[in-house]
């Protein structure tokens, strides 16, 4: 089997985590700037089998669409264009980074560590796909 790979896309960074080969566990991957993400995925695609890509749908918490949507919006459109073998599907990711901050909380990190946005953007986009492939069962 192919992975699953999910974006957390954001204005500046975009946090990417990505399931193990037999589509069991979720994990954190990496966190890039968002301008080179196109040329980071394609890159890991070469190296990896990805089945498909899972791009967290910004809304609102009333489910209006966020100021950052007309962006992954242009993402997906792009990706869809260049790369068809490897389909991309939008998720909701309203309370991702709330969630995020919870884990690390949880987790037992310190506050410095918490401030970490780059962490926080990875372990959104691990809540993403774990709650993608929880609704898949």
């Amino acid at each position: 089997m192919a992975r699953i790979l999910s974006i957390d896309y954001g204005r500046k960074r975009t946090g990417l985590a990505v399931t193990d080969p037999l589509q069991l566990i979720a994990g954190g991957l990496a966190t890039v700037a968002t301008s080179e993400l196109y040329d980071w995925l394609n890159s890991y695609i070469a190296r990896e089998p990805v089945e498909r890509i899972i791009i967290g749908e910004p809304r609102q918490p009333n489910g209006q669409p966020s100021e950052n949507l007309p962006r992954v919006q242009e993402f997906v459109n792009r990706w869809r264009r260049h790369v068809p073998g490897v389909p991309i599907e939008y998720y909701d990711e309203r309370f991702t980074s709330v969630l995020a901050h919870q884990a690390m909380i949880d987790g037992g990190l310190k506050k410095k560590a918490r401030q970490n946005k780059a962490l926080v953007d990875e372990i959104s986009a691990t809540i993403i796909l774990q709650d993608y492939m929880r609704s898949r069962k």
